[in-house]
C-alpha cells in the first residue's frame, strides 16, 4: 500500500495542475461544451487511477524483468547475444510504451488513416531497437557518449535536409513519446544488467548514462528514413469533428474500452512470452518473485487501459477543442500566455524531473541547487511551448528554424560541458515530455493549429514534443559548464 500511496501522490502532482488551468480556463475565457467538461473530468479520474496503477505494475513486474533480461544477456558475455537481446527488447517494449500509443492514435486521426497507427508503432519501435542495440554495445565497448550522439545528429541533419516538414515533426515528436514510463525504466534496468558484461562494471554501470537519450534517437531515423522514401504526398491533416461533437459523455469510454484492452494485451504479450521462455531456460526466478512479477503485470496491463481510455475520450477532446477556442480570439496573446503557462506548471509537477534535479544537486555537491535547476527547466519547457504557439501563428516560422539551431548547440556544448552532464542532459529530454505533453498540450497545440487560418495541423500541429525534448538539452549543459566554473574558479 505504501507503493500505490507514493505513486498515486506522484499521479496527483502531475495532472492537477492541469486539470485546475483547464476548469479555469472553461469557466472563463474559453467555455466548451458540458458534455466535453463531463468527459475530461471523467478522463482526470481514469487516468489518475490509470497511471497511479500502471506505475506499480512497472516497479512490481516491468523493472524485475528489465533487470533479469539484461542480466541474462551477460550471463552469456557473447556480443550477439546483446545484439539480439537488444533488438527483440527494444522493439517490443516500445510497442507498449503508451507515449507512443497517444502520439500515433494522432498521427492516424490529424491524416485521416494515410499514416496508420501500426505503421508509427512498427516503424518508430524498430528504429528504436536498433539504436537501442548499438547503446547496449556502447557500454560493453565503452565508446563514450558524446561521439556516438555525434555521429547520430549529423546522420539526422543530413535526413532531415530530403524529409518533408510533416514527417520531420512527427520524426522528432516521436523520439520525446518513446521516452516515457515504460521504456525509461525497463531500459535503465536492462542497461544496469548488461554493464556487469565489461571488465570494469562499475565504471560500465556509470557509463550507461544516455542509453535512454541513444535509443530515442532511432524513432528519429526511422521515421525519417519512412518519409523519404514513402513521401509526403497525399498527407493532409483534418481533426475528427464528429468525436469532439459528441454529445454522449458516458459512451465514448464504453465504446472504445475493449478495443483499447485487446490493443494492450498484444502490445504486452511479447514481453509476457519473452519473460517467459527467459523464465523456464535461464532465470529461474522463485515463486514469490515470480507472483511478484505475474502481479506488476496485471497491474500494467489494467492501468494502461484505464489511462488511454482517461486520454483517448476526455483529455484529447478538451485539448482539442480548447486550443480550437483560444486560437479564434482576436487577439493571439492569450495563445501565447496559456501555452507558456501549460508548459510551465507541466514540468514543475513532473514527478521524474523532481528525482532529475535532486540527481544534479547530488552530483554538483549542491553547488546547483535543486530550485534554480527545476525554474531554469520549467522557463524553459514554458518557453518551448510558447514558440510552438507562435509557430501555429506565423506559419512562416518553420520546426527546423528551432530545431536546427538548437540541436547543433546541444551537439557543440557536449564539447565544453563535463560529461556526466551529457548523459543527464540528453535523457532528461524525455522526462520533460511526460504524459500531460503527449496528450492534452499537443492536443492544444492540435486543435489551435487547426482553427489558424494558415496553419497546417500536420506542419504546426506537430512538433511541440520535439521542441519541448529540446530544451533540458541545452539547459542542462550549460548549467553543466556553469558547474564546472564554479567549482573551479
Amino acid at each position: 500500500m505504501t507503493l500505490f500511496r507514493e505513486k498515486a501522490k506522484e499521479v496527483v502532482y502531475s495532472i492537477l495542475p492541469i486539470t485546475i488551468i483547464v476548469t479555469i480556463l472553461h469557466f472563463t475565457i474559453a467555455p466548451v461544451d458540458a458534455p466535453v467538461f463531463g468527459r475530461f473530468l471523467i478522463g482526470a479520474v481514469l487516468v489518475t487511477v490509470g497511471l497511479t496503477v500502471f506505475l506499480v505494475g512497472v516497479v512490481l513486474g516491468i523493472s524485475p524483468i528489465g533487470q533479469m533480461m539484461g542480466a541474462s544477456l551477460a550471463k552469456w558475455n557473447s556480443i550477439w547475444i546483446v545484439i539480439a537481446g537488444g533488438v527483440m527488447l527494444g522493439f517490443f517494449v516500445s510497442v507498449a510504451e503508451p507515449d507512443l500509443h497517444i502520439l500515433a492514435d494522432q498521427v492516424e486521426m490529424v491524416t485521416a488513416g494515410v499514416i496508420t497507427k501500426p505503421v508509427i508503432l512498427v516503424v518508430v519501435s524498430l528504429g528504436i531497437a536498433v539504436m537501442l542495440t548499438f547503446g547496449l554495445l556502447r557500454i560493453v565497448i565503452r565508446i563514450p557518449l558524446y561521439k556516438i550522439l555525434t555521429v547520430a545528429y549529423l546522420v539526422i541533419f543530413v535526413l532531415a535536409l530530403f524529409s518533408s516538414q510533416e514527417y520531420l515533426a512527427i520524426a522528432f515528436d516521436a523520439s520525446g513519446a518513446t521516452t516515457g514510463a515504460m521504456t525509461v525504466p525497463f531500459f535503465l534496468a536492462l542497461a544496469v544488467g548488461v554493464a556487469a558484461m565489461g571488465k570494469d562494471a562499475k565504471g560500465a554501470e556509470k557509463d550507461s548514462f544516455g542509453l535512454v537519450a541513444i535509443a530515442s534517437v532511432g524513432a528519429i531515423l526511422s521515421v525519417l528514413v519512412m518519409g523519404i522514401i514513402k513521401g509526403s504526398g497525399g498527407i493532409t491533416g483534418a481533426l475528427a469533428t464528429s468525436q469532439i461533437e459528441s454529445n454522449s459523455i458516458l459512451w465514448p469510454f464504453i465504446q472504445s474500452f475493449g478495443h483499447i484492452a485487446l490493443e494492450i494485451m498484444v502490445a504486452l504479450l511479447p514481453i509476457v512470452i519473452l519473460f517467459i521462455l527467459a523464465q523456464v531456460t535461464i532465470i529461474r526466478s522463485s515463486v514469490k518473485k515470480l507472483i511478484r512479477i505475474i502481479l506488476g503485470l496485471l497491474f500494467t496491463f489494467i492501468g494502461l487501459v484505464l489511462f488511454l481510455s482517461g486520454v483517448h475520450n476526455g483529455f484529447m477532446n478538451i485539448g482539442l477543442t480548447m486550443g480550437r477556442l483560444v486560437a479564434s480570439f482576436s487577439s493571439k496573446v492569450p495563445l501565447l500566455l496559456i501555452g507558456f503557462a501549460l508548459g510551465f506548471v507541466t514540468i514543475l509537477a513532473e514527478p521524474a524531473v523532481h528525482v532529475l534535479t535532486s540527481q544534479i544537486e547530488a552530483v554538483t555537491s549542491s553547488y546547483l541547487r535543486k530550485r534554480v535547476i527545476l525554474a531554469s527547466l520549467a522557463i524553459g519547457i514554458g518557453a518551448a511551448v510558447a514558440l510552438t504557439m507562435l509557430r501555429i501563428m506565423i506559419p512562416g516560422i518553420k520546426l527546423w528554424h528551432y530545431l536546427l539551431p538548437g540541436y547543433a548547440m546541444a551537439v557543440a556544448l557536449m564539447y565544453f560541458t563535463p560529461k556526466v552532464f551529457i548523459g543527464i542532459a540528453f535523457d532528461a529530454g524525455g522526462v520533460a515530455s511526460g504524459p500531460m505533453t503527449v496528450t492534452f498540450i499537443l492536443a492544444f497545440a492540435q486543435g489551435a493549429a487547426d482553427a489558424m487560418e494558415g496553419a497546417s495541423i500536420m506542419a504546426e500541429g506537430f512538433g511541440l514534443i520535439a521542441t519541448v525534448a529540446m530544451m533540458p538539452l541545452i539547459t542542462l549543459q550549460v548549467l553543466g559548464i556553469l558547474y564546472r566554473k564554479l567549482t573551479t574558479s
